[in-house]
């Protein structure tokens, strides 16, 4: 089975990037020399980019991840905003990766997945071990930790 490449969210080190910012005689020419190292924190076109890497429809994605096809809509058109359990469920159902839902939960302004909490750890092992959503609520369950759904 094929390995798929992450999405590449930082080119530069943050220490290159300080290091870069604090050599830099203008603002600008910075900002020109660090372009493409930046992390941009727009949630919806990070979310958008990965779906159509999957190349999942809406209706599967809705399907896959519990949640309704008129909400999963609402969310690509920004009218909505998911909670931090709804967009695990929505991570788990587009199979992102690991690196991937961190950064969309930090987009989200959410709490990153947390190995020391119990039931952050038990979410993560199973986006790690490409589990789907019953899966790992059924893990949850079985562990006496809240479900996502």
């Amino acid at each position: 089975m094929m390995e798929r490449q992450d999405h590449s969210f930082i080119r530069r080190k943050t220490s290159d990037l300080e290091t870069l910012l604090s050599r830099s005689d203008s603002l600008e020419g910075f900002l020109e020399k660090g372009e493409g190292s930046f992390v941009e924190s727009d949630f919806i076109s990070l979310l958008g980019s990965i779906f159509e890497e999957k190349q999942l429809t809406k209706a599967n994605l809705a399907k896959r991840s519990g949640i309704s096809e008129v909400y999963v809509h609402q969310l690509f058109g920004g009218r909505r905003t998911p909670s931090r359990d709804r967009l695990l469920c929505l991570c788990i159902g587009m199979g992102a990766s690991l690196k991937e839902t961190q950064e969309l939960l930090r987009r989200n302004k959410d709490a990153m997945l947390y190995a020391r909490s119990r039931r952050d750890a038990v979410i993560e092992y199973g986006i790690l071990h490409r589990m789907d959503l019953y899966q790992v609520n059924d893990m949850l369950f079985k562990n006496g930790e809240k479900t996502l759904i």
